[in-house]
Order: structure tokens, then C-alpha cells, then sequence
């Protein structure tokens, strides 16, 4: 590599790990801890590991029990990573900006990484498994990318603002997914939007910027399904690459 080019930053997304307060429960038939550290084992043998950061993009925890956020942040703090985290459906908020900040962790907000920067946003909707920003976030959305105008941004969330194609999944989605991406049009330092939710990996260009999903860490959708249905994918992450010029590359790995 020349002395000129600078190395990439290296992200590892993890998304939809769904733990429980004991390591013995399951869902749809999958033991989601063992599948998390099943994923997480993965990783370590990767040639990018170890990341600059990990980003999980929410629903760690399935039954918002205090014992299974525990559990979270004790299996991360033993990888000796920074690691962002933020709100799913199914989560519980307060719970998570108690146990999963200070330390290697931060729970939503931004943070700068470099020549980019991470925006972890909040789409979490009190009794609802749709999302939703609102006039207070959205606000301080755009303050957030006026504040890094001049950074690369990637914004990260868990419910999806771009059609899946399925039915079921996209009556769960961003409810205010056009103010959304109204904002994300009038900044062109976004590189890229990345989120959880749909428990399956996908990767395309609206406009110039880069719209990506992750598999989760437990049992996957069926892509382009109307009606709730299982893949038989397996447990899954995704694998970022953030160059100082802007461009991203990035894979899915699969355990």
C-alpha cells in the first residue's frame, strides 16, 4: 500500500441478536446466544479482525430484561472493541443507555472515526414494531449532519426507510421514511444508511448514496415474501470498509 493511502476504517455490523435472560432460550427454533457466539467466533477468524468498531443495529434483546442486556455486554466487553449501539422494536431504551454506554460502549448519538463519521439513530416507537423519527429527532438529525458537514456520514439505524418488497415487513418499516430521506438528499456528505429489522442482507444505490441491511445474528426473513415466512440462510454479518475518499466496501459473511 502506498505511504499516500491511509488504511481503511473497518466496521462490523451485527444486527437482530434477539438474547433472552438465559442462554438456553429460543426463537422460531434457534438458540439466538448460541447463534450470537456462533457469529461473534466467525468474526474473530475473519482478516479484518479485529474492527475499529462494531455497530449493532438493535434488537439485542428479545424479552427487554436487564439480565439479557447483561449478557450482551459482557460477551462484547470481552472482545476489547468500541462498540455502537442502538434501539430496536423490541428493545428496551432506558434499559440500554443504562448498561451499554461508557467504557468500549455508546449508545446511539454520533461519533467521529477518522475522516467519517457514525450517526446512530433512535427509530424506536413505544408499543409499536414500526419506527419512527419525528419532528424533535429528525430535527436533530440535521443538526447532526450540519455538525459533520465535513466528514463521509453513515447513518445507522434498525427499521428500514426503503421497501424490502415484502408486504408483512414493509407494514413494519420507517413510518416517516419520506422526511427521512428528504434530509438525507440535501446533505451529499451521506455515504451510505445502514439498518437492522428485516433479518436479511441487501445493497443498493439510491442516488448516490448506498443503502444497506443486515442479516441477523439468529434465523433470517424470506426476501419478497407478502406473508411472514423463515429463509433458510443462516446466522449472518456484514463487513464495512470506509476509505478516506468516501468509497465503501463491504461483504456479508454467513457462520
Amino acid at each position: 500500500m502506498p505511504t499516500s493511502q491511509k488504511a481503511p476504517l473497518r466496521l462490523l455490523q451485527i444486527s437482530d441478536t434477539h438474547l433472552h435472560a438465559t442462554k438456553a432460550s429460543r426463537m422460531r427454533g434457534v438458540n439466538t446466544y448460541d447463534s450470537f457466539r456462533a457469529v461473534l467466533d466467525k468474526a474473530a477468524r475473519h482478516g479484518s479482525w479485529p474492527p475499529d468498531a462494531v455497530l449493532v443495529s438493535g434488537d439485542i434483546v428479545q424479552d427487554e430484561s436487564r439480565a439479557g442486556y447483561e449478557l450482551f455486554r459482557d460477551e462484547m466487553a470481552a472482545l476489547a472493541v468500541k462498540t455502537f449501539c442502538l434501539p430496536g422494536n423490541h428493545d428496551d431504551p432506558k434499559l440500554m443507555d443504562e448498561i451499554l454506554a461508557g467504557g468500549n460502549f455508546q449508545f446511539c448519538g454520533s461519533a467521529r472515526l477518522g475522516g467519517w463519521s457514525l450517526i446512530l439513530l433512535n427509530t424506536f416507537l413505544t408499543g409499536e414494531d414500526a419506527g419512527g423519527l419525528g419532528t424533535r429527532r429528525l430535527d436533530a438529525l440535521a443538526a447532526q449532519l450540519r455538525e459533520h458537514a465535513t466528514q463521509h456520514v453513515l447513518v445507522c439505524m434498525h427499521h428500514h426507510p426503503l421497501p424490502m418488497g415484502s408486504a408483512w415487513l414493509d407494514g413494519v418499516g420507517l413510518r416517516d421514511a419520506d422526511r427521512f430521506l428528504e434530509l438525507i438528499d440535501a446533505h451529499a456528505n451521506v455515504r451510505a444508511v445502514l439498518w437492522g429489522h428485516v433479518h436479511q442482507a441487501s445493497d443498493r444505490m439510491r442516488g448516490k448514496v448506498r443503502f444497506l441491511s443486515a442479516p441477523s445474528t439468529g434465523s433470517q426473513f424470506l426476501p419478497g415474501s407478502d406473508f411472514f415466512a423463515i429463509d433458510n440462510r443462516p446466522p449472518g454479518m456484514r463487513w464495512l470498509q470506509l476509505y478516506d475518499d468516501g468509497r465503501i466496501d463491504t461483504e456479508v459473511a454467513w457462520v
